[in-house]
């Protein structure tokens, strides 16, 4: 005799698990936005990297979020050089600070529409941080681009073209109107984590069962 089989009770019992079928939770939608010109990203691309695979990276930028300025605030430079000990990352700053950093913002919008942005942006952030290579360098963009598998020729026309700005100042501005202050910033479905300190909570969050999913957050 056939098992007659209730969807109704199918659908709930998958809802109620909320599991793959090899009991790991079920991934959570995340989004890692970045401003290379930032030390604070650069000290926080390795771990998303790792510990995050599957998020998507966007490249943003906003003047607002741009405040915690290491060349101009001693403070902010002294602050960025304690999270690298803290997180056991050489720091060195290039020899002067960049304007903008937007040819390799554009660069990495580019990067971004290949599905190449981490790569790039991880080896734009080693020029920068690690190597001293100027950010507003195409140099670095050339090199990142290699790094990351792009055409040397469409990596240098994007980094000189100013119709990714937009699309930039867009990403920057949504991320301000969501309640970021600054950047990197980690989201995990509804939950915003801004500033690399919190990268270890939006792991966690990431990671958790659905049922101690906490409630939205900024800051």
């Amino acid at each position: 005799m056939a098992q007659i089989i209730s969807l109704d009770h199918h659908r709930r019992t998958r809802r109620g698990r909320d599991h793959r079928p090899n009991g790991r939770p079920k991934a959570r939608a995340v989004s890692f936005s970045f401003d290379l010109g930032s030390p604070f990203t650069y000290l926080a691309v390795e771990r998303v990297h790792h510990l995050l695979p599957r998020a998507r990276w966007e490249p943003a930028w906003a003047p607002v979020l741009r405040r915690r300025d290491p060349w101009s605030d001693p403070v902010v430079r002294a602050a960025a050089e304690r999270r690298a000990v803290a997180v056991r990352a050489p720091l060195v700053w290039p020899d002067r600070p960049p304007a903008d950093a937007l040819p390799a913002m554009r660069a990495a919008a580019y990067a971004a529409t290949c599905g190449r942005a981490a790569p790039f942006a991880i080896a734009a952030a080693r020029l920068a941080f690690c190597g001293g290579f100027d950010l507003d360098d195409l140099e670095l963009v050339a090199e990142a681009g290699a790094a990351a598998g792009l055409p040397l020729d469409a990596c240098l026309d994007a980094a000189d073209d100013e119709g990714w700005d937009a699309g930039l100042l867009a990403a920057g501005d949504r991320l301000l109107s969501a309640g970021a202050d600054r950047l990197p910033v980690l989201t995990v479905e509804s939950m915003l984590f801004a500033g690399e300190g919190r990268v270890a909570e939006a792991v966690a969050a990431a990671h958790a069962p659905e049922h101690e999913r906490q409630a939205p957050f900024a800051g």
